[in-house]
Formats: structure tokens, C-alpha cells, sequence
């Protein structure tokens, strides 16, 4: 599906702690759980993979892609 942004993308501020997320970006797929919230924009996750901690940060530390998105896990 080919959907144009128009330069909006998601906002990390609506993530809350103990859900689950998928994010695209750059054809990579990504599913955390969010930790604790540590300011704007920004969080600890927990891969749901790897079972690593990392910031959110680091998904991103190379731009947002036109594929950016996520979304919540059921």
C-alpha cells in the first residue's frame, strides 16, 4: 500500500508503557513493548524479538523513512 504523508508522521507521545507496537521504517519492521516513558518523543522498549532494551531513539537515529509508521499490537 503506497500512502503519502505529506511530511506528517506518528507522534511518540501517544505510546504508552506496558503496550506493544510494530514500527516500519526503511523496510525494517520492528515490535517493543514500551518500558517507561523518559521525555518527548523518547522511551525505554524492550524488543518483543530480542528481548533487548534500547531507547526509541534508536530506531529512528537515521531518519524517518516514507514507510515510517506504527502501529499498536493486539
Amino acid at each position: 500500500m503506497d500512502i503519502e504523508n505529506h511530511g506528517l508522521y506518528p507522534s511518540f507521545n501517544t505510546l504508552r508503557v506496558g503496550l506493544r507496537y510494530r514500527l516500519i521504517n526503511f523496510g525494517e519492521v520492528f515490535e517493543f513493548e514500551v518500558l517507561e516513558i523518559l521525555g518527548d518523543d523518547e522511551a525505554l522498549v524492550r524488543s518483543l524479538d530480542t528481548l533487548e532494551t534500547f531507547r526509541i531513539s534508536e530506531l529512528i537515529k537515521f531518519g524517518r523513512g516514507p514507510d515510517f509508521d506504527f502501529v499498536e499490537v493486539k
